[in-house]
């Protein structure tokens, strides 16, 4: 693509970037050269056998229990009181956090609301309503000492948006934001509603309070879960939660100025009209597969067809796409993707995209495929901690639900590095920009924790 080979980062935010450089370093190593290879070798290559943090130790408090040298504290709880006026809302999910200078951090959180939900005081603005009133879906966002972690201040940032589920952060210092939730007038959930819904948002780091709800209609109206922004093109990656979803991108007109439209595209995988491996493994694990991208016309769709014109055109078939996270490898980017309840045992996949550099083409493989409840089950948000190894957040479909942080190294080894007693699923997780600390949401009742502890071992 022509214009977008220089990067957009801006200056203040190599920084964060270059923090994640080493664990992106790390993952370079796959395990796609050593799963196949006999115990003893597999050991050897992941640097003595990395199997884990140790025995996790039951939390006093009954939260979150965490191996020995790691530590939590809960910095934002359902109904604590905000600058603005409100309280907390429920239902915390997808998150990103940035530094916004001045010795400040801010995490810029997601509200997984529906029009019935509990707002936390009234919206004095926003993008959509229900019967003359704002839904209370959005944003909330929470600055902290960069040293300390107090809390400075929180707010509401984004209003009047249905089921704001994942998003990602961008390399200019703003979170998209995606509303799980393609309704509106005159369909199904949409009694009531004025507008149709859909869509993702932009909310910038630097936020003081609500801002303008703008929808960026051009990015595709569909089942929205998460997004991965590329620096070096300014091209956003995007999942789409449906057990016949598809894997999007949107190539933008201007790199870092989405709002100006651009492409919808929907990921074909040669040879492969169907990833998720629920009849006859058709993808083969760390197999290399060449891709290439069709174009998708009316990407508003009001009748939330994009998936099903997207496949009807050749696009491979992706199982409930949740998680992203990308990041730079020797130059080079890379896109993590979880797959919820792909796979053979449907428990779980982790896709690996490698955008292509002068010309070459895009490449796709399968990371890591579940086959056990104790690798993980039903991975949904996804980060990379500071050694390189994927953090995947469990967000299990059953009554009683037993979630878990799970950890895989380079090598596609799984372990686990936590355990949530509570009836109810962690997400949002997300790194400080040195790399010191993990945030993650109990989505409900909501519960915003910082972990510390020995990341880089």
């Amino acid at each position: 693509m022509s214009g977008m080979t220089a990067p957009i980062i801006a200056p203040d935010r190599r920084l964060f970037l270059g923090a994640t450089a080493t664990a992106f370093a790390a993952l370079a190593a796959s395990g796609c050269m050593t799963r196949g290879a006999p115990a003893t070798t597999r050991a050897a290559a992941a640097g003595g056998g990395f199997a884990g943090y140790g025995a996790l130790v039951p939390d006093p408090a009954g939260l979150l229990d965490l191996p020995q040298g790691f530590s939590y504290r809960v910095i934002s709880s359902l109904g604590d009181a905000m600058g603005d006026g409100g309280t907390v809302p429920d239902r915390a999910d997808g998150m990103g956090c940035f530094d916004i200078g001045g010795g400040e951090i801010a995490l810029v959180r997601n509200h997984e609301l529906q029009p019935q939900h509990d707002a936390g005081g009234s919206i004095a603005r926003g993008f959509g309503k229900r019967d003359g009133v704002f839904v209370p879906g959005g944003t909330t966002n929470i600055v902290l000492d960069a040293a300390t972690l107090a809390v400075k201040r929180q707010f509401r940032s984004l209003g009047g948006t249905i089921r704001n589920c994942s998003g990602g952060v961008t390399p200019w210092g703003t979170w998209l934001t995606c509303e799980e939730a393609p309704t509106g007038p005159g369909q199904r959930y949409g009694d009531g509603l004025e507008r149709n819904h859909g869509w993702v948002f932009e909310v910038p780091a630097s936020a003081r309070g609500l801002v303008d709800a703008v929808p960026l209609t051009a990015m595709g109206r569909f089942n929205h879960e998460a997004a991965a922004v590329d620096p070096a093109t300014g091209i956003v990656y995007m999942t789409e939660d449906r057990n016949d979803g598809v894997l999007y991108r949107f190539v933008p007109k201007v790199p870092g100025k989405l709002a100006e439209g651009g492409r919808l595209q929907a990921i074909v995988i040669e040879g492969l009209p169907d990833s998720r491996n629920w009849t006859n493994g058709t993808m083969a694990l760390c197999k290399p597969y060449r891709v290439s991208w069709i174009n998708l016309d009316n990407p508003e769709a009001p009748q939330d067809d994009l998936r099903i014109r997207a496949a009807a055109q050749g696009a491979t078939l992706i199982a409930r796409g949740e998680g992203l996270h990308m990041g730079v490898n020797r130059g080079k980017s890379e896109v993590f993707a979880c797959c919820t309840n792909g796979g053979a045992k449907q428990l779980g996949q982790i896709m690996k995209l490698t955008p292509g550099l002068a010309g070459a083409p895009d490449m796709v493989e399968l990371f890591f495929e579940s086959e056990s409840e104790a690798q993980f089950n039903y991975g949904d948000n996804l980060a990379v901690a500071p050694n390189g190894h994927l953090i995947v957040c469990e967000d299990q479909y059953t009554d009683v639900v037993d979630n878990h942080i799970r950890g895989i190294t380079p090598e596609g080894r799984a372990y686990t590095f936590a355990r949530l007693n509570a009836q109810t699923e962690l997400a949002g997780g997300c790194f400080s920009p040195d790399g010191k600390v993990m945030f993650v949401n109990a989505y409900s009742p909501t519960a915003t924790l910082a972990i510390t502890g020995p990341w880089a071992a």
